[in-house]
C-alpha cells in the first residue's frame, strides 16, 4: 500500500470511527450487485432499493474510502470534458443533454443532502480564478459560452478589482463564479447515502473485495469470503477495480493527487482568507484547489503523479504551493495531509457503460465526480429498471485505452503531463 492510500485524512479525523460492517460470507441471492462503496455506488444501490430491488454492496474496504471520501470535494457544474470537447465526440446535441444533466446533477446532490439529513457541511459557492491574461481570456469565452448558449444564469465574472471580495491572495487576476455549485465534507456525505441506503434495505458488506464474475442470464459475484448471484452487475469501483475488470482498467488511470489542512485559523482569520466561502479551483493543467473547512482550517490541493510513484514530502510540497496563495500563512502549522488517486479518462469524459447486457460500469469522473456520481447512480438505476435513455447518453462517448500497454502508459503519460506543466508555467 502507497503512503498517500493508507493516510489518514482530515475528514475521517474529524468525523471519527466509522461502526464496521461485516464481511461477505457464503452465498448470497439478490436483484442487483453493486461493487464499489463510493458515491456513485451508495447513490445506485440507494435509488434501486427506493424501487425494490433487492441490493447488495460489496465494498473492498470501508464506504468512502477511495475518492470519494478523500477529494477536494468541489461540486461543480460540466464534467471534466469541456463543452466543446463534448460537441466534437457526441455532437451538440448530446453534449447540451450531458450539460443539462450535470446542473441536474448539482440539484440532487442538494435534494438526497436534504432529503435524508445528511451533515455535510455543504456551502454554496465555486469560483475558478485566473493567474494570467490568457486564462482570463478563457474565463470570459467561458462566461460568454455559458450565459448565452446555455442560459446558465448563476455565473458572474469578477476582474481582479473585485476579486478581494471572494479570495485574499495577489495571485489571481479574474474569477468565474458560480452560486449553484458549491463544497461539502465528502466522507460525511457518502457515509449518510451508505446510511440512507441502508435504510432503504440494501445491504452492505465491507472488507469484501469482487475478485471477478461470470456474466450470463445470471451474475456469479466472487469474492474474497463468498458469492453474489444476480441479475444485474453494476461494477462503480473506479481507478480501484483492477483485475476485477481488466478491460476496463485499461481505459482509465490512477492519478496521485494530495491535500493538506492546516491547523484551525480561527473564524476571523479563515473568513478574511475566501470572504465569501466559495471553494475556489484555478484553472491551470496542473491545478491548485483550495476551501475552507467548517472548522476555520484552510483546505488545500494541488500537485499530481501520475507516475504511479508516492513523491517524497508532498505535505511539505503542497504547503509550499498554498504560500504561493496565501503568503499570509507562513506562520500556520499543517495539521493533516493525505493524499489518493482519482480516475481519468484519455478524453476526460466520463466513461458509462455496459460489459454485458446486465454488468453496468461507471468511471472516468476525471476529478470532476463530486455532483455527477450521484446522479450517474440514479442514471444506472433507471437504466436496470428499463429506461435507459439518459444513461445512454454517457454510453455514446467514444473512449480509447491508454496508449504503451501497462508497461508504457504511466512513462507516455508523464511526458504528456510534462508538456502541459511548462504549458502552464509559460
Amino acid at each position: 500500500m502507497k503512503r498517500s492510500e493508507s493516510t489518514l485524512s482530515y475528514y475521517a479525523t474529524a468525523l471519527g470511527p466509522e461502526r464496521r460492517r461485516e464481511p461477505l460470507g457464503g452465498s448470497l441471492h439478490v436483484d442487483v450487485c453493486v461493487v464499489g462503496g463510493g458515491i456513485a455506488g451508495c447513490s445506485a444501490a440507494l435509488h434501486l432499493a427506493q424501487r425494490g430491488y433487492r441490493v447488495a454492496l460489496l465494498e473492498a474496504r470501508q464506504v468512502g474510502w477511495g475518492a470519494s471520501g478523500r477529494s477536494g470535494a468541489q461540486a461543480i457544474f460540466g464534467v471534466a470534458a469541456s463543452q466543446d470537447k463534448l460537441d466534437s465526440l457526441v455532437g451538440a446535441r448530446d453534449a447540451r443533454a450531458i450539460w443539462d444533466l450535470s446542473i441536474e446533477a448539482l440539484t440532487l446532490l442538494r435534494e438526497l443532502i436534504a432529503r435524508h439529513n445528511i451533515d455535510c457541511d455543504y456551502v454554496a459557492g465555486q469560483m475558478h480564478v485566473a493567474v494570467k491574461a490568457r486564462q482570463a481570456g478563457e474565463l470570459e469565452r467561458w462566461h460568454a459560452a455559458l450565459t448565452r448558449r446555455y442560459d446558465y444564469r448563476s455565473v458572474r465574472l469578477l476582474d481582479r478589482a473585485a476579486l478581494p471580495t471572494e479570495v485574499a491572495s495577489e495571485r489571481y487576476i479574474a474569477g468565474l463564479h458560480d452560486s449553484n455549485s458549491g463544497h461539502l465534507q465528502p466522507l460525511a456525505y457518502v457515509r449518510g447515502l451508505a446510511h440512507a441506503a441502508e435504510s432503504a434495505g440494501v445491504q452492505i458488506f465491507e472488507q469484501t473485495r469482487a475478485l471477478k464474475f461470470s456474466a450470463d442470464a445470471t451474475v456469479a459475484v466472487h469474492t474474497t469470503g463468498g458469492e453474489v448471484r444476480c441479475a444485474n452487475l453494476l461494477l462503480a469501483g473506479n481507478a480501484w477495480l483492477g483485475d476485477t475488470a481488466p478491460q476496463l482498467a485499461r481505459r482509465i488511470m490512477g492519478v496521485g493527487t494530495y491535500i493538506v489542512a492546516t491547523e484551525p485559523l480561527g473564524a476571523a482569520r479563515a473568513r478574511a482568507l475566501i470572504p465569501g466561502n466559495a471553494a475556489i479551483t484555478d484553472i491551470n493543467w496542473v491545478l491548485d484547489y483550495f476551501r475552507r473547512a467548517a472548522d476555520h482550517r484552510l483546505l488545500f490541493g494541488g500537485r499530481v503523479s501520475y507516475s504511479g510513484l508516492e513523491p517524497g514530502n508532498s505535505a511539505h510540497a503542497t504547503r509550499m504551493r498554498m504560500l504561493k496563495v496565501f503568503p499570509q500563512l507562513r506562520d500556520v502549522r499543517i495539521a493533516h495531509a493525505w493524499g489518493g488517486y482519482v480516475d481519468i479518462t484519455l478524453n476526460r469524459a466520463p466513461d458509462f457503460g455496459r460489459l454485458a447486457s446486465n454488468v453496468y460500469y461507471l468511471q472516468g469522473f476525471s476529478g470532476h465526480g463530486i455532483a455527477l456520481t450521484g446522479l450517474a447512480g440514479k442514471l444506472v438505476a433507471e437504466a436496470i429498471a428499463g429506461n435507459a435513455e439518459r444513461f445512454d447518453v454517457f454510453t455514446r462517448i467514444p473512449h480509447r485505452e491508454f496508449p504503451g500497454g501497462t508497461a508504457l502508459r504511466r512513462p507516455l503519460l508523464v511526458l504528456a503531463m510534462l508538456f502541459y506543466r511548462l504549458r502552464d508555467l509559460l
